[in-house]
């Protein structure tokens, strides 16, 4: 995967295939954000849909 931080995008998720290794940022040029809920009232019930599991 691409490790060039996209300052634009700050994320922890270590774990994401998008990650930068040692920053705090994804390295993807844009994001698709979702819900898990119908109504969605707080920040636990949006996700990030663009994650992928580091192999």
């Amino acid at each position: 995967m691409n490790n060039n931080p996209n300052m634009a995008i700050e994320c922890s998720i270590g774990n994401c295939a998008h990650h930068c290794s040692g920053q705090n940022y994804c390295s993807l040029s844009k994001i698709v954000v979702g819900t898990h809920e119908a109504n969605p009232q707080k920040p636990e019930c949006v996700d990030c849909k663009s994650f992928m599991l580091r192999q």
